[in-house]
């Protein structure tokens, strides 16, 4: 019976195929691996010899796998992708300590960052590592140990709990509220400077979708500022430029310290919650069970 190592084929060969296969292109692949196209292409034609037949079908401009080629890059996916899993896990088992956290900008600026030493304080001897991302992270890849994200709760590649449902309503600076005249209603507020931020999450109500929920129907452009974060929105309710909507668990703490005030008694309940979600099929490190166990028994509520 011939050895486990003369049945495979060549490992730097077969590198170059699932990548050149993943990305159907010899030159991303090259890129990927840090090679030239030439480099990739040789090596699979070196694959393709030792099989004693085609893998790709090399047209104008692109490539397609044939069906053999289609057949060994599942297989080679298959592999990679249990090899890599394995090894993230050992490296969790060694570096059990080590926890990197995802959350967006917002989230991170104003609720996670001013909350985390409470946990650094309970434990530590865990490492933290804060990746602030609006875009939610690929849990399957290894990068990210934990997410925290405002949606349904349904993330194809993680396991979801939630945390807690947000309201939101208008905010502004003390000294503009000064400004303002005696009508907070919703009306009334369409004719101030309303600050406003760019969102590519649906869930994210925005000042048309917030006023409509009160019957207030909003043509052309809105009078206000408006900017590509909601952490740039807050600033720049902070100083005074106008009245943005505040959503309850991020601003939380700027109407506690009076740098915020809400502007009358009207507020929504947006669709979904925050959650935090754990990659779906790894096997949690100690680290991550602390963190959890601090973000659902201290901040989840009752």
């Amino acid at each position: 019976m011939k050895s486990l190592r003369r049945q495979l084929p060549p490992m730097t060969a077969l590198t170059a195929f699932e990548a050149a296969a993943r990305l159907a292109s010899f030159t991303r692949a090259a890129e990927e691996l840090g090679v030239t196209q030439a480099a990739v292409s040789r090596q699979i034609r070196a694959l393709e010899e030792d099989f004693g037949f085609p893998l790709f079908n090399r047209l104008h401009r692109k490539v397609t796998l044939t069906a053999q080629g289609r057949s060994l890059a599942a297989a080679a996916s298959n592999a990679f992708n249990l090899i890599a899993e394995t090894a993230s896990e050992l490296r969790q088992e060694t570096n059990g300590d080590d926890l990197t956290i995802s959350a967006t900008v917002a989230f991170s600026h104003f609720w996670l960052l001013p909350r985390i030493s409470e946990f650094s304080r309970r434990h530590p001897e865990t490492t933290l590592r804060i990746v602030s991302q609006d875009a939610m992270p690929a849990l399957d890849q290894g990068d990210v140990d934990v997410a925290i994200r405002f949606g349904g709760g349904n993330w194809p590649t993680g396991h979801a709990e939630k945390l807690f449902d947000d309201l939101v309503f208008p905010v502004c600076s003390p000294e503009f509220a000064q400004s303002l005249g005696p009508d907070l209603s919703p009306a009334g507020l369409i004719r101030q400077p309303l600050i406003s931020n760019e969102a590519d999450d649906p869930m994210w109500i925005g000042w048309n979708a917030w006023l409509a929920n009160f019957g207030v129907s909003t043509t052309g452009k809105l009078k206000g500022m408006r900017c590509s974060f909601y952490t740039e929105a807050i600033y720049a309710t902070l100083n005074g430029q106008g009245i943005s909507l505040g959503w309850n668990r991020l601003v939380s703490d700027l109407l506690d310290q009076k740098r915020l005030i809400r502007l009358g008694e009207a507020s929504v309940t947006p669709d979904g919650a925050y959650h935090v979600v754990v990659p779906a099929n790894r096997k949690q490190s100690r680290a991550l069970q602390h963190f959890l166990n601090w973000l659902l028994e201290s901040h989840a509520p009752g």
